[in-house]
């Protein structure tokens, strides 16, 4: 089978942790986003799905209501759980990549269009914590400015296509090619995101990211365990399928 992701610097510290997850694993990571939930509905999801996910992102709503101390509260419950707090940062990058990644996540995010000093600040405050920056490119589509991006040292990217432009053709479009850009640059890696559900992870797959976000397809289903379990099946089938 060929393998998808790159053996990269950024994803150092998010190994494979479950039996499960094995054989995904060496292809993409499904990473879990907690957003416009109550703190109750946080725990009960992530209760039922931590043994098949990969990362947990604490989202930027679930932050703005509860703040940062909804971080250290599930690392508490969950040391060996990998948290992305979705910071969003678009100013005073160090102040807030330190306070995200001492409140117990292991990534932040920082959105593209962010200043060059903020960004240059975040990677290295989060460099010096041991921690990881994924730059959001929620509406940053330009070849320059995302490998300018790069030349800035980062190496972990979000291609996001926002709640407002799913089912957009040029959204996808745009996403493709962004996704095969960051294939070309070495050691990069990233993450898609983006009303990502089972029926269009086939669609994902093709673009061959190294991790998966996935939200409302299971924080809003019936059964967070049994949508989790189908989206993981449909991540080994779809890239399976292009072996």
């Amino acid at each position: 089978m060929k393998r998808c992701c790159r053996s990269s610097a950024w994803n150092k510290g998010l190994g494979d942790e479950h039996a499960l997850n094995k054989k995904a694993g060496e292809l993409m990571k499904l990473q879990l986003a907690l957003d416009r939930l109550t703190r109750a509905q946080c725990g009960e999801i992530v209760a039922e799905v931590r043994d098949l996910i990969d990362i947990l992102e604490i989202g930027t709503g679930v932050i703005k209501q509860y703040g940062v101390g909804i971080i250290a509260d599930v690392k508490q419950s969950y040391p060996d759980l990998p948290i992305l707090a979705d910071m969003k940062t678009c100013d005073a990058g160090k102040h807030e990549t330190v306070q995200a990644l001492s409140a117990g996540a292991s990534l932040t995010t920082v959105m593209a269009f962010s200043d060059e000093r903020t960004i240059a600040d975040s990677l290295e405050a989060a460099r010096r914590s041991g921690g990881q920056v994924m730059i959001d490119l929620l509406g940053v589509h330009e070849e320059q400015a995302i490998i300018r991006l790069y030349e800035l040292g980062a190496r972990l990217f979000s291609v996001h296509v926002g709640k407002d432009m799913q089912g957009s053709r040029d959204a996808e479009r745009r996403a493709a090619e962004t996704a095969a850009l960051l294939h070309r640059l070495a050691d990069a890696g990233f993450a898609y995101a983006g009303g990502v559900s089972a029926d269009s992870i086939e669609t994902v797959a093709a673009y061959r990211p190294d991790i998966v976000i996935v939200g409302s397809a299971i924080t809003g289903a019936d059964s967070y365990r049994a949508a989790a379990q189908t989206i993981r099946k449909k991540m080994i089938e779809a890239y399976e399928s292009f072996a």
